[in-house]
């Protein structure tokens, strides 16, 4: 991550008058213990597949859609479309576990301290401004994804 002093001005004087948007917060409890529970990763490393529709990093406030991930997915082959000129996407390009860390949920799974680990999994553009378009569109649509797949625990990858 870098430091604000280390962004061009722009981006420094972005980030110092970003109004940041307050949410509601509702505490969520397991419905199983981690050892029964089916988990997803959510990455916000803008990873997608050859064959998937890279993210647009020209949207004005963020592409705010989502690219499906499967478990089964060759991550050697992912892509990054992050926009933010604070991401620098070496480490994730040189090891995609980084942002999906498949093989160490999987060895969890293995040694039974998690249940199971979803088919698929979701990965965002970073650096969404226009965050209403995530709430009312992408959210929704990935929160009926994770339904969908019984889903009971989600580990996000901030980046």
């Amino acid at each position: 991550m870098a430091r604000l002093a280390d962004l061009p001005f722009r981006y420094r004087l972005f980030m110092k008058t970003y109004r940041l948007r307050k949410a509601e917060w509702a505490v969520a409890e397991l419905p199983a213990p981690l050892a029964r529970a089916r988990l997803a990763v959510v990455t916000t490393a803008g990873l997608y597949l050859p064959g998937q529709q890279p993210f647009d990093e020209g949207m004005k406030g963020g592409d705010f859609t989502f690219r499906e991930i499967p478990l089964d997915a060759d991550l050697s082959t992912t892509r990054v479309g992050h926009r933010s000129a604070a991401f620098d996407s070496r480490g994730v390009e040189q090891d995609p576990q980084l942002a999906l860390p498949f093989e160490l949920l999987g060895q969890l799974v293995t040694e039974g301290s998690l249940g199971s680990l979803s088919q698929r999994h979701f990965s965002f553009q970073g650096s969404i401004t226009a965050v209403r378009r995530l709430q009312k569109v992408s959210g929704p649509r990935l929160v009926q994804a994770l339904l969908e797949d019984r889903v009971q625990a989600v580990l996000l990858t901030p980046v």
